[in-house]
């Protein structure tokens, strides 16, 4: 994702905390916030993590609780982040179809996750 791409989708993200159902956050043994997780309608929208943080076990910990306390099985994932498509495959979701396009339009194709309960 280009950088003038992230510039776009951060307004968007901070803006999807108001409207979003379920979000929970991952904070730091200094309080900092290094992650968080939106969950819509059993769907996960959002996941981020700060990435010194990453490969620590935050991220399973916030997916785990978008499962187990929202309900979440299904999510898109940006088909060109590897890092991310083998963290979901790893967690126990399996890709049931392929956008070509992200949600904007935009070039980014998207897997289409899903996970039994």
């Amino acid at each position: 994702m280009s950088e003038a791409d992230i510039e776009i989708f951060r307004p968007l993200v901070l803006g999807g905390f108001g409207e979003i159902e379920h979000l929970a956050g991952l904070r730091d043994d200094d309080d900092r916030l290094v992650g968080f997780v939106g969950v819509e309608a059993g769907k996960v929208e959002m996941l981020f993590l700060d990435p010194p943080v990453r490969g620590q076990g935050g991220g399973k910990l916030l997916l785990e609780h978008a499962i187990s306390a929202f309900g979440a099985t299904t999510l898109d994932v940006n088909e060109q982040n590897p890092q991310a498509v083998g963290f979901y495959l790893h967690q126990g979701f399996r890709i049931i179809g392929r956008s070509e396009l992200d949600g904007m339009g935009k070039p980014y194709p998207l897997l289409h996750m899903s996970r039994q309960r």
